[in-house]
């Protein structure tokens, strides 16, 4: 059985037993988090929802917040001696999920 859970603004298909990298949240590590805008369930049928189904949940525990590593951006404009260099690192949480309730 599989779920695809909407969270960040990002959607995400998820199994049990997944440890999926989303969108920080403010959950300290080792607490559960409980995702309700669940768009829709398959295994052997497939239900989807309208946008969300009603009454369907995915739980799961936190397992460590992070930073990814770093993305550099470099602009750079020819002949105008303009350079301009950013680093940027996301934030994410480390979700391990552990049930699906549909």
């Amino acid at each position: 059985m599989y779920a695809i859970i909407e969270t960040g603004g990002k959607q995400y298909k998820v199994e049990q037993g997944d440890v999926i990298y989303i969108e920080k949240l403010n959950i300290d590590a080792g607490s559960t988090v409980e995702f309700d805008k669940v768009l829709a369930v398959g295994g052997d049928s497939m239900t989807v929802g309208n946008p969300i189904i009603d009454g369907a949940k995915v739980s799961g525990t936190v397992l460590s917040q992070g930073k990814s590593k770093k993305v550099v951006v470099f602009k750079y404009k020819a002949k105008k001696n303009e350079r301009k260099k950013q680093g940027h690192r996301q934030l994410y949480t480390k979700v391990q999920i552990d049930e699906i309730k549909a």
